[in-house]
């Protein structure tokens, strides 16, 4: 059953200001709880650099040095944080043997990944990861003796997510938090590519990949510095689409408007709500120029994701040997990180988790705008959403309209509507579709999702693949 409403009939409320500021105004600019402790992100550091290196080809029984040590440790902290909370997490060795690849790993290889589940109370299924890539290189990406303590690069990102799950497993969420520390990014993003195809094995609904991968330090080998912004790396037409989603976007647009283009312009609404805080400097690409990270085994099989990182990047600091030549140092050491700047990174990624997990997942949305002067939106509802705000945007535009515009015909449009108890609805809008680009949030209370396009693709949800392709 599909229940159809008229835009200026149906039950609304005018929201005003950006979504997501809307969505988190109420916690306030300090964040109540939510405070991250730069004492504890140093102790891990220290605790982390102190293994001597976490290549992914180190050793695996030493108890002291190389990536097993590492490994057991990050699990046992885990176990301490779910003690904490009195069995609040799942804790998990998420891996399996990789095989030669002919090229960064030569014998076959354990590759483990440290995870901690924390369930959802009403909707467990439905998770959000944060994930850092645990393993550490330098020059030579085979060489797994010498010491590479991956101080940035990415004990930054590993810190963080170790924090996160201190300060939220404290809390209870309606949607599932997955921490991860994922080894062999350095190797060929094994480790990514192994929990994506757990997360699958198990059936659940990702609504959002947040993955860290270098936010300590705001300087670059240049000396440029901008201590105010992290990039947000977010891809443009699917890496899951299929030859029949590829046509039907040539002909109705949409390649600005993929799950984790959405997810990054959230990120950015959620900051600005926050103008005292880290703030976001959008990079739409999937990663950096050639180069990659631990988002792209997600995004290879469907899942809206995307990368946080440094504002710039500093190569002298980063897959280097421990030198110094003509008077330069060299090596992703801690004496080379921001820790003031990690904190506020980490603080962001926070905020972030704290409202995704509250929020309901986004809706799949279909327009229909063919030879009429108003566009028929449809879309799925959603478990715990309470109203949907409806967005829009000129195609030529890049971020949604905090406020809507005048109709074509002279209406005045406004922006949400209550959720009904039926599996879909269906409202008029009075816009021209050839002319502008929708979108849908679903929220709960005042947490709101990122929104979900209506175009050909723009579902939160892996692209469904045809037989014959």
């Amino acid at each position: 059953m599909i229940k159809r409403l008229s835009l200026l009939a149906a039950p609304l409320a005018l929201v005003t200001g950006p979504l997501a500021a809307d969505a988190h105004m109420e916690q306030g600019p300090s964040d109540p709880g939510l405070e991250v402790s730069e004492e504890r992100l140093r102790a891990d550091m220290d605790t982390i650099v102190g293994f001597g290196t976490r290549h992914t080809l180190s050793s695996q029984t030493d108890p002291e040095r190389g990536i097993g040590a590492a490994v057991d440790w990050a699990l046992a902290e885990f176990d301490r944080m779910s003690a904490a909370c009195e069995g609040c997490l799942d804790v998990q060795a998420v891996g399996r043997i990789v095989e030669p690849d002919g090229r960064r790993i030569p014998e076959p290889t354990l590759i483990r990944n440290a995870v901690a589940i924390q369930w959802g109370s009403e909707r467990p299924r439905e998770v959000i990861i944060v994930q850092a890539h645990y393993d550490s290189r330098v020059t030579d990406p085979l060489n797994g003796t010498d010491d590479a303590p991956g101080a940035n690069d990415d004990g930054s990102g590993s810190v963080m997510v170790l924090e996160a799950a201190r300060i939220l497993s404290q809390r209870e969420y309606p949607s599932t938090i997955i921490y991860a520390l994922l080894t062999g990014e350095e190797q060929g993003l094994y480790g990514a590519g192994i929990l994506a195809d757990w997360v699958t094995e198990q059936g659940m609904t990702v609504k959002a990949v947040l993955n860290n991968d270098m936010i300590g330090s705001p300087c670059g080998s240049d000396g440029f510095c901008d201590a105010d912004h992290v990039r947000v790396f977010s891809e443009g037409p699917r890496a899951d689409s299929t030859e029949r989603l590829r046509a039907r976007q040539r002909r109705f647009g949409g390649e600005n408007d993929m799950p984790g283009r959405n997810l990054a312009r959230w990120l950015g609404d959620l900051a600005e709500a926050y103008p005292a805080g880290m703030q976001v400097r959008q990079i739409w690409r999937t990663d950096r120029m050639g180069r990659g990270g631990d988002q792209i085994p997600f995004l290879d099989r469907g899942y809206p994701a995307i990368r946080i990182a440094v504002s710039v990047e500093d190569y002298d600091h980063q897959h280097q040997d421990l030198r110094t030549e003509d008077g330069v140092v060299y090596g992703d050491t801690i004496d080379e990180l921001d820790f003031d700047y990690l904190t506020r990174a980490s603080q962001f990624n926070l905020r972030a988790l704290d409202a995704l997990a509250r929020a309901p997942m986004p809706p799949a949305i279909t327009a229909d705008a063919a030879v009429r002067v108003d566009t028929q939106l449809e879309w799925q509802t959603v478990a715990g959403a309470d109203r949907y705000v409806i967005k829009v945007r000129r195609t030529d535009e890049s971020y949604w309209r905090d406020t809507m515009p005048h109709g074509t015909r002279g209406e005045d449009i406004r922006d949400q509507i209550d959720a009904v108890d039926a599996p879909q609805m269906s409202l008029s809008v009075p816009l021209r579709g050839d002319d502008w680009l929708f979108g849908i949030a679903a929220c709960n209370g005042s947490y709101c999702s990122p929104v979900s396009s209506a175009v050909p693709g723009g579902a939160f949800a892996p692209v469904a693949q045809p037989e014959d392709e």
